[in-house]
């Protein structure tokens, strides 16, 4: 009877192991020189827009300066007819 409660039992264990490979594997995508090249037009079509999107706000400030210039020019103008 002592014999069968101290023996001991091997319980099975599962284990989950990851292998891990350091050199290129298929499908990866973030070292390849295409990914890198394509990253790289992004963020410069990117920093394009942006460009763009600025000097769109600046056309748009001058178009306003330039329509109240116009404002007063002709404002100037009916005052000197007038006179």
């Amino acid at each position: 009877m002592l014999s069968r409660i101290s023996a001991v039992r091997a319980i099975p264990r599962a284990f989950a192991t990851r292998s891990y490979v350091t050199g290129r594997t298929e499908g990866s995508v973030a070292q390849s020189k295409g990914f890198n090249k394509k990253e790289k037009a992004h963020e410069g079509m990117r920093l394009l827009l942006e460009q763009l999107e600025k000097l769109r706000a600046q056309i748009k400030a001058k178009q306003a300066e330039i329509d109240s210039l116009e404002k007063q020019h002709d404002e100037l103008e009916q005052s000197a007819k007038k006179n």
